[in-house]
């Protein structure tokens, strides 16, 4: 069992990358917490089966993406952060006793992971994070342990080998998009330190809601539908490909009966699963309000959504921008699509790493 950085401890300069089923994104940023910059944003599309379910299964084509991305980026740092799907991590919380040395605490946590974990410890990569004192017990602190199997971090590190950098941090892609969103909270909701703040993802595959009060995500759920919904619709209507399909959606160009037709139907579509997803979070948690929805990943970058999602669910709704309040050099504004930041979430939380202590 080998101990791997999913919390981000990492001073030095590193990139974001977010590599999904849909493609690469890269952020990489300067600065601090308090006052980030922009120095890079980009994309680039990968081909169907290179990444499926979060698994690299086309090592040396994503490489091979993943190293022109780089070149046209020009980008000189040397270390990487990238995420492990939140379905591939193990996360627990546990309490252990607060005058631990470091090394005692590594231990205790390694026996403790061994009532949660599945599989044998020695498959594992694992790690920890304190927390801070239990509310209710001041002489123990509250640890969270993540562990995934170690092949899924091994495929992480052997991609950013093969271009010549590190894996400096490995990643739940949960708290990098918290990460992230907490950033973009404290922006929206001044002092409001216990705001319900639901963050809405929708990929290609899979929709996730994530609930969060504070630093700490209360609720999560994935579901199967997403983006790709759209395309399927936009390929039955207009009798084509879906790879002619994804063009289309993506390029902008839609016929007359589009928003009438296709789109409408896609956005009753999601407000419902929503809406379904909304009742099962209230029927099953103390929760019964959100404060605020953010809204992402590609599936939600379509003509009225937010305001579809907000007049269902009865709550402020808005697609999200990571990179709200940062500075953007004006010549690396010219070279980036500001009206593609919502895909980048994960991508900017996991460059936010380099801040995290």
């Amino acid at each position: 069992m080998g101990i791997k950085s999913y919390f981000g401890r990492n001073q030095d300069a590193l990139i974001g990358l977010d590599i999904s089923s849909w493609g690469i994104k890269v952020v990489a940023l300067s600065g601090s917490m308090d006052s980030p910059a922009v120095e890079t944003m980009d994309s680039v599309y990968l081909s169907p089966g290179c990444v499926v379910e979060g698994n690299i299964v086309k090592m040396a084509e994503v490489a091979k993406v993943l190293q022109a991305l780089l070149q046209k980026n020009k980008i000189k740092a040397k270390k990487a952060a990238l995420a492990l799907p939140s379905s591939s991590v193990i996360t627990k919380k546990i309490m252990v006793r607060a005058d631990l040395k470091p090394q005692e605490m590594e231990m205790q946590v390694e026996e403790e992971a061994r009532q949660y974990i599945p599989f044998p410890l020695d498959e594992v990569s694992l790690d920890f994070y304190n927390i801070g004192p239990n509310p209710q017990r001041e002489d123990m602190v509250d640890v969270i342990i993540a562990a995934a199997r170690r092949e899924r971090v091994e495929a992480a590190q052997e991609l950013a080998e093969a271009v010549g950098l590190e894996a400096a941090v490995v990643d739940v892609q949960s708290y990098s998009l918290r990460l992230a969103l907490k950033r973009v909270s404290d922006i929206h909701l001044p002092g409001q330190d216990n705001a319900l703040v639901m963050l809405i993802k929708v990929g290609a595959h899979r929709t996730l809601m994530q609930l969060a009060v504070g630093d700490e995500i209360v609720y999560e759920r994935d579901q199967s539908i997403g983006g790709n919904l759209l395309t399927q619709r936009i390929a039955s209507h207009y009798g084509m490909s879906v790879a002619q399909a994804e063009d289309k959606k993506v390029s902008g160009h839609q016929d007359p009966d589009f928003e009438a037709v296709v789109l409408k139907s896609y956005k009753e579509n999601i407000t419902v699963m929503l809406d379904r997803g909304m009742q099962f979070l209230y029927n099953s948690t103390p929760y019964s309000t959100v404060n605020q929805i953010f809204l992402a990943g590609g599936g939600a970058m379509v003509s009225g959504l937010p305001e579809a999602v907000s007049s269902v669910l009865h709550t402020p709704c808005s697609l999200i921008n990571p990179f709200e309040g940062m500075r953007i050099d004006p010549q690396i504004r010219r070279n980036i699509k500001l009206q593609d930041a919502p895909l980048f979430l994960t991508a900017c939380g996991l460059a936010l790493r380099q801040f995290t202590p």
